[in-house]
């Protein structure tokens, strides 16, 4: 049998890890790996048209599956192209590994064409970024990145110069065993202890919840209950704690809505639970705090503590709940469900308005209607800017849904290329990209990578020829909107012309059998909405704290817009609210 060169012991160890797909773009440094996977039967070479689309793509698969995924890049020019998609894996904490290759080891600190320094470069979004400048570093240093990324939940970065790649592999390498999941963490006694104190000598307990409580939602609602507490989410915990919730107060945050805000300020102590929240003007300076988090560095960074706790929030809260007492005094709780209810009653008004014939039509309506129409178990991916807005109040979780979006890196152009990692994990799957018409056409490129996999993504693409979000933020800032239009194409002839299902809705009688039909169809769709752009619009009189930007008091002015099927939820939730 012929001896393993580098590449193919490297490709061999991915699989070992659970890598299924390496998204990429081909180039002459990275040939023997890509010739490697070629000859793998247990790993498929996905070739996109941007690398920032193939770190992307990884990045969502992460997400999607909870496993390590892969990207990779040609020297130079090629690698660089993956940092920003990097950059958001990194921050979502979604395990990704990204193979650099890079140029002849020989040529390397010369100058050489194409030449930079890969291990440098990605070294402020990965847990790991080195470089293998032997073949007997072989396989070690590869397994070391891949229980960075899955241990510290993050990116790591292997550069590897193409020479060493098509060398021979080191005789008789150890092959250690690889970590491919993550054990839960449980807090000391101690802490557990203490935080049951805080919560018993408490007379309002109101909970923030983030992505960390992936996993707990039964927990945290038995919480909840036993305590009488108002139950707040960041954007990243929308899809992991709103649904059957009976203890919601809404969201807090730029995006926010209800009463997420009053129950945070309004306690006497204030529990975050998994989140990293980073608006700290959102969060109260005067009532206690006690945070949950599995990673300890997040601890405190946010807000003043009176109480860090190191674990995992499930965990932390089976162990918690049989210590704490019962509480028997709900008015705070009540108090919250109430103002929520009445806070989503005036903003809901915002799309209920004349909204079948209102033209151009109103974004938020978009979004209603396409959080009713799609599956159940339906994956949405979100561009940055006003598909925040629109995901944030309108798609409605339910525990079977997922909604992905670049929600701490904050990058455009991210619904697409999450779309197409989504969509490989599981064909059968309904994934659907809510594009801005600026996200999507930043890499528009590969949308033909869905012509070329015939993967059936659903591209619902929100036209409002601008750059929505940045307008707004001008306009608050008290500055006139300025390189923010967008001229564009008929995007639906555009996909057509790909050879995909495309289809323009300009009239709102049109919408609900337009997404129906695209649903329907079997290989990938586009429908291309066009949509208002003075959704958000700007009160008549800016006042003095929106010059200065998203101020608390702004950004509660500026985005009051629908919050769909909430106010429904929020109205059942007070149905629920003992009498006297």
């Amino acid at each position: 049998m012929a001896k393993q060169n580098v590449a193919e012991q490297f490709v061999d160890i991915l699989v070992r890890a659970g890598v299924r797909r390496l998204y990429g773009v081909v180039g002459d440094s990275l040939n023997p790996v890509v010739d490697a996977v070629r000859r793998n039967a247990a790993i498929d070479w996905i070739h996109v048209r941007h690398e920032e689309t193939a770190a992307f793509a990884a990045g969502a698969e992460a997400q999607i599956t909870g496993k390590l995924a892969a990207c990779a890049g040609s020297c130079g020019p090629g690698n660089l192209h993956l940092i920003n998609g990097l950059y958001d894996a990194h921050r979502s904490m979604a395990p990704v590994l990204a193979l650099a290759s890079h140029i002849p080891s020989s040529e390397i600190g010369l100058g050489y064409f194409q030449e930079t320094h890969p291990d440098r470069l990605f070294q402020e979004c990965s847990h790991y970024s080195e470089l293998i400048s032997s073949p007997k570093q072989m396989p070690r240093l590869l397994q070391t990145a891949i229980q960075h990324a899955v241990g510290q939940q993050g990116v790591s970065v292997v550069s590897l110069p193409g020479d060493i790649a098509a060398e021979p592999a080191p005789e008789k390498a150890a092959q250690s065993a690889l970590v491919t999941s993550r054990p839960t963490v449980r807090p000391g006694d101690a802490e557990i202890d203490r935080l049951a104190e805080m919560i018993d000598a408490a007379g309002r307990v109101t909970l923030f919840c983030g992505s960390g409580t992936a996993g707990a939602h039964a927990e945290v609602m038995e919480f909840a209950g036993k305590i009488k507490s108002p139950v707040g989410h960041a954007l990243r915990g929308k899809e992991y704690i709103q649904y059957d919730n009976p203890f919601d107060v809404g969201m807090s945050g730029l995006l926010g809505y209800g009463a997420a805000y009053e129950a945070t300020h309004e306690c006497d102590l204030l529990i975050l639970l998994g989140t990293d929240f980073p608006y700290n003007a959102f969060l109260p300076d005067d009532v206690r705090i006690a945070q949950v988090d599995v990673r300890p560095e997040v601890l405190g960074r946010r807000s003043r503590l009176d109480l860090a706790v190191w674990g995992d929030v499930r965990e932390t809260l089976r162990c918690l709940i049989p210590r704490v007492k019962e509480k028997t005094d709900r008015r705070f709780l009540d108090r919250m469900l109430k103002k929520h209810a009445d806070a989503l009653e005036g903003v809901v008004k915002a799309y209920t308005r004349k909204v079948d014939k209102h033209v151009p039509i109103h974004p938020e309506y978009v979004a209603a209607v396409l959080d009713e129409v799609a599956d159940d178990d339906a994956v949405f991916t979100v561009d940055t800017g006003m598909c925040n807005v629109w995901a944030a109040r309108y798609i409605t979780p339910n525990g079977r849904r997922r909604i992905i979006g670049s929600f701490s890196h904050g990058s455009m152009a991210n619904a697409l290329p999450m779309a197409i990692g989504a969509q490989f994990t599981d064909r059968r799957r309904q994934v659907v990209a809510m594009s801005g018409d600026g996200g999507f056409s930043m890499l528009m490129g590969d949308f033909l990578t869905l012509v070329q996999y015939d993967l059936p993504v659903k591209v619902v693409l929100f036209n409002n020829s601008s750059l929505g979000m940045v307008e707004l933020e001008m306009l608050v800032a008290g500055l006139p909107s300025y390189g923010t239009a967008n001229t564009n194409p008929d995007f639906a002839a555009v996909a057509r012309a790909c050879g995909v299902h495309g289809v323009r809705v300009e009239k709102p009688k049109q919408l609900a059998g337009a997404l129906k039909e695209a649903f329907k169809h079997k290989g990938p769709a586009l429908v291309d909405i066009v949509t208002d752009p003075n959704a958000l619009s700007i009160p008549p009189k800016i006042s003095a704290e929106m010059v200065t930007g998203f101020a608390l008091s702004a950004s509660k002015i500026v985005l009051d817009g629908g919050v769909g099927r909430m106010l429904q939820m929020a109205r059942s939730n007070l149905r629920n609210v003992p009498r006297p």
